[in-house]
């Protein structure tokens, strides 16, 4: 597999540069790992990850150890150069101290030492040492072993030589801080997935895993890179051809590296990376890689008489219908627009991987004559089945505007009309929808009751699932379009909120409903619009006192608090139907008294495969699954 090489040029003391002093860290965490929830805490063992990355980028570090300690520790251990110890020309303090307590101190602002780095932000291990409630770092290079402590980002000690080394590398250990961070207790999954993204990304390296509280040992080596990458987002797939196709180009400075797959599936997969950062929101590599896509495959159907005279051609949805692809660039001054680096907004990054995928996949067309027309075949029926939908969306417009308005007739709408106050509650069946309209605020919540259950959108093509009036009703009633007509702007709810049984029928039409947002309005979750209501299980009284118990160690705990079960009535609640309408606004509809989880993808790549495995057409993946996480089912009903 083809990957980019750099030469490791000098990294000393005279590389590092300080642009400002250590600034409030700690009083303002989110601003520099974005949240002190679970998600900030699991960005601290990123950012040590990256530093080690980068070696493996300047090409000296071809190893990469993490474990999670028993005591709630962290450690890194890398095979690189080992980071400068040595008094810094310019500031007369340890290198190595500079680099662990000062913000934006880094050699990642001078190419001389790394070309490119994913850490350009500066924020990296300063923020992890200032956020710990110790780090102790040890460094090999020159010969020796250096070491120092901190506390709270402040050593305890200076940096000392412990002893003699044969090898170079960095070694971190860290314990967060419990009294800045809501969570401290890393989630292993979490950092699993990271690691393996990285060995996809980072072809060569070898990356260990260990987790001490259970024993568990992992390694990621990934020789093919990207393209194994694409073959694991697939694995619960039917893909139309093997091994995907890998292309690898530079253009200037910018690497350029994509492997693609097209499977018999409806949905599209493209995970993009700079610099081994995920960039969920996309940006120019994104734009000019589906541009290329586009272009590329119109080519070669109209030079092959696919597609003939003056007719429109393939659109960009129907030449990415069943396709799963990876891009990863390298770019040496990447810019991201936000905080959290999730888009690219280098205007010539668009260019350039546009003209590398033309150039690149024209050839790989021309040279695989079999795979070209599968996929122009299948690019065709999408176009088919575009038209198809797109005369089912005309039919729907007029038939709304010839009964009035357009919104579906059983939806039960709002006065408000500033959509940053209403909410949309999607519930469960003609029932529970009536008495939801009993027992909403009609100024700011509307209610849209759902017959059954939803089609499933994983096995079905656009023009079929337009023809389904759940699903077209849905679609009316929130008002943003799906695919590439999404607009976030014309949302009318900015709350949508699923309200089901919590039964295995009410979990089937939530999934339902995740995964039609997921694949055909990704941009309601990425915006934060989606939220799941939490509708109390038990009903539980003695006397006056009433508690609505969520669970059933709620429920034991009331019981166990006024003295046992003599004179307590216990009401199971199997469907939101058997409240009545003051009971349901109470517990599950009031802002004041309700509860909502708000529905989040931190993790693209696992989201994808869920919804792969359990709602795709692959049988064998699903049974595996189940039978892997049956352990795990709490609250089964059947």
């Amino acid at each position: 597999m083809a990957q980019p090489t750099f030469h490791a040029p000098s990294y000393d003391a005279s590389s590092i540069q300080i642009l400002e002093g250590l600034a409030a860290v700690r009083k303002r965490p989110g601003m520099y790992i974005g949240s002190t929830d679970t998600h900030g805490l699991h960005q601290l063992v990123n950012e040590v990850v990256d530093n080690s990355i980068d070696e493996v980028l300047a090409g000296a570090c071809s190893e990469i150890s993490v474990t999670i300690h028993a005591d709630g520790s962290c450690s890194v251990r890398d095979n690189g150069r080992g980071i400068p110890v040595e008094d810094h020309p310019k500031y007369h303090r340890p290198t190595l101290e500079i680099v662990m307590t000062v913000l934006h101190a880094g050699s990642k602002f001078d190419r001389g030492a790394y070309k490119v780095s994913g850490g350009l932000h500066g924020v990296g291990v300063h923020v992890v040492n200032a956020l710990s409630e110790w780090f102790e770092v040890r460094v090999r290079r020159d010969g020796h072993e250096y070491f120092q402590r901190y506390e709270r980002g402040t050593p305890v000690a200076p940096v000392t030589v412990v002893g003699p080394s044969d090898s170079t590398g960095t070694d971190t250990r860290f314990k967060p801080d419990g009294s800045i961070l809501e969570t401290i207790e890393f989630d292993p999954e979490t950092v699993r997935r990271r690691l393996k993204e990285l060995s996809f990304l980072n072809a060569g390296v070898t990356i260990r895993f260990r987790d001490e509280r259970s024993g568990k040992e992992e390694s990621f080596h990934h020789a093919g890179g990207i393209a194994e990458f694409v073959e694991d987002l697939n694995q619960a797939s039917n893909a139309l051809f093997r091994p995907p196709v890998f292309l690898h180009a530079k253009r200037d400075t910018t690497d350029i590296e994509l492997a693609l797959q097209y499977t018999d599936g409806y949905n599209e997969t493209t995970l993009a990376f700079v610099n081994n950062i995920h960039t969920v929101d996309g940006g120019t590599h994104v734009v000019g890689l589906r541009a290329a896509l586009t272009r590329t495959l119109n080519d070669y159907a109209r030079k092959r008489g696919f597609v003939k005279g003056e007719s429109e051609g393939l659109t960009g949805e129907d030449v990415r219908e069943g396709l799963t692809c990876v891009l990863s660039v390298k770019v040496l001054e990447p810019q991201f627009e936000g905080q959290t680096k999730a888009k690219l907004g280098n205007s010539e990054v668009k260019g350039q991987v546009e003209s590398a995928v033309n150039q690149k996949l024209a050839e790989f067309l021309e040279e695989h004559p079999p795979t070209a027309q599968a996929l122009v075949a299948k690019a065709l029926q999408a176009a088919l089945a575009r038209e198809a939908a797109r005369k089912a969306r005309e039919l729907t417009r007029r038939k709304g505007l010839l009964e009035g308005g357009g919104l579906p007739g059983k939806l039960a709408d709002c006065h408000s009309r500033d959509p940053a106050q209403c909410e949309l509650f999607l519930v469960e069946g003609d029932s529970a929808g009536g008495t939801a309209k009993q027992g909403r605020d009609r100024e700011f919540q509307a209610i849209l009751p759902l017959r059954g259950k939803i089609l499933n959108v994983e096995k079905a093509r656009l023009d079929k699932m337009l023809q389904n009036e759940e699903i077209r009703s849905l679609i009316t009633a929130i008002g943003i379009g799906i695919g590439d007509e999404q607009d976030i702007q014309r949302l009318r709810y900015h709350k949508v909120i699923l309200m089901t049984d919590a039964d295995v029928d009410g979990s089937h039409i939530r999934t339902l409903l995740l995964t039609l947002f997921y694949r055909k309005m990704p941009v309601l979750i990425t915006e934060g619009r989606v939220y799941i209501a939490q509708a109390p299980l038990y009903r539980v009284q003695k006397g006056p006192r009433v508690l609505y118990a969520y669970s059933d160690e709620e429920r034991d705990a009331f019981v166990e608090e006024v003295g046992g079960m003599k004179g307590v009535t216990i009401q199971r609640y199997k469907g939101l139907g058997e409240m009545n309408a003051g009971q349901l606004a109470e517990t599950t509809m009031h802002p004041g008294s309700r509860t909502l989880l708000r529905v989040t993808v931190d993790d693209a790549v696992r989201a994808n495969e869920l919804f792969q495995i359990l709602m795709g057409e692959e049988v064998e993946p699903r049974r595996h699954y189940i039978e892997e996480h049956a352990v795990e089912v709490t609250n089964l009903d059947i």
